[in-house]
């Protein structure tokens, strides 16, 4: 019997990222991290996603009062190795320290761009009044005579 192959991540690879997400948000709370673009900015890590190996760690972060956020996404990247010897206390259990790369989260934007598109006039104009009464005109009667 073989292994069905998904598209998703497996549980092992969820876990992971989970566990290196909580030892990077731990490590940018201490402010361990001595730079002017990263300490002027809350980071928040929404995801990290694991390759199938565990040897990479895509870090998905969102700055928080910071004008530029590639800036930020840069320094993080810079000072990549520095943060992965930070985190090796809380990931020892694991064979290989996995290779951190930091990518800026944009499903916030999406979200909002979907919202946007759900209140636009077209729509609304769509999902109006005239859908919802469908099906109402034979109960006043006009039908019945």
């Amino acid at each position: 019997m073989s292994r069905s192959t998904t598209s998703g991540p497996s549980q092992r690879m969820l876990r992971v990222g989970e566990q290196v997400r909580h030892a990077l948000s731990e490590t940018l709370q201490r402010g361990e991290i001595i730079d002017p673009v990263i300490e002027n900015s809350v980071v928040s890590i929404s995801e990290v996603r694991m390759s199938p190996d565990l040897k990479i760690a895509t870090a998905f972060v969102s700055p928080l009062g910071a004008g530029d956020a590639d800036a930020v996404v840069g320094a993080l990247n810079k000072h990549t190795k520095f943060i992965r010897g930070r985190i090796t206390g809380a990931l020892r259990q694991m064979k290989y320290m996995p290779e951190i790369r930091f990518r800026l989260d944009t499903s916030f934007d999406n979200f909002a761009r979907i919202n946007e598109l759900l209140k636009s006039p077209e729509v609304a104009r769509d999902l109006g009044p005239d859908d919802q009464n469908t099906g109402d005109e034979n109960k006043d009667g006009k039908d019945e005579e």
